[in-house]
């Protein structure tokens, strides 16, 4: 997975290209926002790691940019000073997560092991994906609300578990590309918003693994799931 890293506190940089290294990814650093523009092009990255206050071109200004939002590069943005005016913007522009810092290396780590699925499937996108279903899918059909680059659309799921789900929906996505679904199983419960990833689009609609879904919510699907399929 080749990283990106737009951070001019050089020492920092440095710690985080020699983590990512060990990690085994492939890590690329420059100090601006300007110089990150170039990167995206030549070193074509799988995912971009921000920094906010930067010299010349800010990280929200970086992240408003047609060329870096049609792109659909996976940007977390890591910085200890922006005000929640711009940590929310930047969300709003669509970064996948905002860290403040300090950051340990730890939650770094954790951070690249949820987007290197991003990496495979947009590397790959033709290719079967690896399976990453632990338990079966359910079939169900329960409506879903999808947000992809700030387009929302309606679609149906037909398979569920507690790690993904299969959806049809009329507008074509990719492999690679981030969204967020929305859905309430009908469980009494309240609705579930999680981040997820498209890992492989057929003729039968589109199928999505869960990102950031939390613990408890990943438990009641397990329960539903099991009684849908008793």
């Amino acid at each position: 997975m080749r990283v990106l890293i737009v951070e001019d506190d050089e020492r920092l940089a440095e710690i985080f290209r020699d983590f990512i290294g060990e990690l085994g990814y492939q890590p690329t650093v420059v100090g601006s926002a300007e110089a990150a523009l170039e990167a995206l092009a030549s070193a074509r990255p799988d995912t971009i790691l921000l920094d906010i206050r930067l010299p010349g071109m800010s990280g929200v200004e970086f992240l408003s940019l047609p060329s870096v939002r049609d792109s659909e590069v996976p940007v977390v943005v890591i910085s200890g000073i922006a005000t929640e005016v711009e940590a929310r913007a930047c969300l709003q522009l669509g970064a996948l997560d905002f860290i403040r810092k300090p950051v340990t290396l730890e939650r770094l780590g954790q951070v690249l092991a949820y987007l290197k699925p991003f990496a495979m499937a947009r590397q790959q996108p033709s290719q079967r994906p690896v399976e990453r279903r632990p338990v079966p899918r359910a079939t169900v059909k329960l409506g879903v609300r999808i947000t992809a680059s700030k387009a929302t659309l309606d679609g149906t799921c037909i398979e569920l578990s507690s790690t993904g789900m299969k959806v049809r929906v009329s507008r074509r996505l990719r492999p690679g590309q981030a969204v967020k679904l929305e859905f309430a199983p009908p469980d009494g419960g309240p609705l579930i918003d999680v981040l997820s990833l498209v890992v492989r689009v057929d003729p039968e609609g589109a199928a999505f693994w869960f990102l950031d879904l939390l613990s408890h919510d990943a438990t009641r699907l397990n329960t539903f799931v099991d009684r849908l399929q008793r």
